[in-house]
This record gives structure tokens, sequence and C-alpha cells, in this order.
């Protein structure tokens, strides 16, 4: 059985507000340490039959790049969700979701 590991470090400030986010994984560029100002990670919980999320940003994300940052984390369930189950109705309908909230910043 082959593994893989993903790495994330979280430097923090004296209040425990994220300044920096670095991610690396052996199948990513060699494991190339990377920065990220977001990041959204969640499992599932079979038991519980829910999902538990883990969700950081920097400090100096503004917010038209979280707004992005969610449509842009939903256009991808959208697509994981069709692959995942075949289920072109809900993927639709979210990707439809998404569609409207590009409109929205496209306003602002």
């Amino acid at each position: 059985m082959r593994k893989s590991k993903i790495n994330v470090e979280v430097e923090l400030d004296d209040q425990n507000i994220p300044e920096k986010i670095t991610w690396s994984a052996e199948d990513n560029q060699g494991g190339k340490e990377m920065e990220a100002k977001a990041i959204s990670l969640s499992f599932w919980d079979g038991e519980k039959s829910e999902a538990l999320n883990l969700d950081l940003w920097i400090k100096e994300m503004d917010v038209v790049e979280m707004k992005k940052f969610y449509v842009n984390l939903l256009g991808t369930a959208s697509n994981t969700l069709l692959n995942a189950t075949g289920d072109e109705f809900m993927s639709t309908e979210i990707a439809n979701m998404c569609e409207k909230f590009v409109e929205y910043l496209k306003k602002q």
C-alpha cells in the first residue's frame, strides 16, 4: 500500500491569529513548500454523519479574496460531487449558485 503525506504549517501571532500558512505534499512538486492565504479542510465522520471542518485564513486576506475563495470551493465541490456520485442535478444546482455568486462579486 502506498502512502502520501500532506503537511500544513500555520504561523500565529501573539493572539493566535494566522499570519502565514504553508503546505507541502510529497506528490506536489516534490514536496516543495507552498504558501497559501487560506485553507479549508474537511473530514467526514461516518458515525455521526457530519463534516468536521478546519477553516483558517491569514489576517492580510481581504474580504473580496475570501469571497472568491469560497465561490471557488463551491465550484470545485460541484465537480467533485458529480465525479463521485454522478448526481447531475445537485452538481448543476451548485454550479448555478456559483454563477450567481460570480455575477454578484462582479458588482462589488
